[in-house]
């Protein structure tokens, strides 16, 4: 394992940053977005309030289960969002995403056990999935075991090459190991993609700042595909540089994948952005980890 440097971000905070980036999915399509938040209490609020009358009025509806859980993981109330998705998947006990959401719900819960179990049974080499692989990875990366994560993000990248949320999925897994060249050159290529999040970029300016090149990471993410709010990231970037380094154990690092209501997110622009919510079937793509589905705007 590579050796820490004084000034570096600490291996918590790597942690947490991976436990952001977990999923490593794609935003699913559909014909009726819901509204983004900013990561406003109130807007959060709304949002718990509207998907709680939404899921006791169906609680069989995944589309519902799903936005509630993730209302409810971004509050805080873990255990309730576990207590959802099971009951849903009781009533859809085939549904590949609900079991893949039950599985990250898990993880966030701190019941890594669970969340595996739940992961092994959403993918099949039969029924392959890359976005199940690398949320599958993220965790065992949280539990210390690098080697299998690697190995499940490169079987996702397999399925869907180049896929950017993999690529810094296994960057970041190569940052938490001390390999910041190895880490770095795999976020370049994911931030080259046109499908990267700005959460890319800003984990690859992480990684570079974490090499002594602050300007350079600072330039990337002020970059072209920067989040509207570059400048508050470059603060918090410059921040988290500055933090000493430590060589915590994994014991004390946060569950995976976390939401940033929680979690010391990397950069404030991460911070509870929701994706589309689906209106299709039940084996609609899986959206992305750690974003919260606000209410529809009335």
């Amino acid at each position: 394992m590579g050796g820490w440097q004084t000034g570096l971000v600490s291996r918590a905070r790597l942690l947490a940053t991976v436990a952001l980036l977990a999923s490593g999915l794609a935003a699913c399509t559909t014909a009726r977005p819901a509204q983004m938040p900013r990561g406003d209490a109130g807007e959060l609020q709304m949002a718990l309030q509207y998907w709680a009358e939404q899921y006791n009025r169906t609680p069989g509806d995944p589309r519902a289960a799903f936005a509630y859980s993730r209302a409810l993981i971004a509050s805080g109330q873990r255990a309730q969002a576990v207590a959802v998705l099971q009951r849903s998947l009781i009533a859809n006990p085939n549904d590949r995403f609900l079991q893949g959401e039950l599985g990250k719900a898990y993880a966030s819960n701190g019941q890594f056990q669970e969340a595996i179990a739940l992961f092994e049974q959403a993918h099949s080499p039969d029924r392959p999935d890359w976005r199940i692989l690398s949320a599958h990875g993220a965790v065992m990366d949280q539990v210390g075991r690098p080697q299998d994560a690697r190995r499940m993000y490169q079987q996702a990248l397999t399925l869907a090459p180049g896929e950017p949320a993999v690529l810094s999925n296994l960057g970041m897994s190569h940052a938490l190991t001390g390999e910041l060249p190895t880490a770095e050159q795999h976020l370049r290529q994911a931030a080259a993609s046109t499908r990267a999040e700005a959460r890319v970029r800003q984990n690859l300016a992480l990684v570079v700042g974490m090499q002594g090149r602050l300007g350079e990471a600072e330039q990337i993410a002020r970059g072209p595909g920067s989040s509207p709010t570059a400048e508050q990231d470059v603060a918090a970037l410059r921040q988290m540089l500055r933090q000493p380094s430590t060589q915590t154990a994994r014991a004390q690092a946060p569950a995976v994948p976390q939401v940033a209501a929680r979690t010391p997110t990397l950069l404030p622009g991460q911070a509870a952005r929701a994706q589309a919510i689906a209106t299709t079937a039940p084996s609609r793509p899986m959206p992305p980890a750690g974003n919260v589905a606000t209410a529809p705007r009335r």
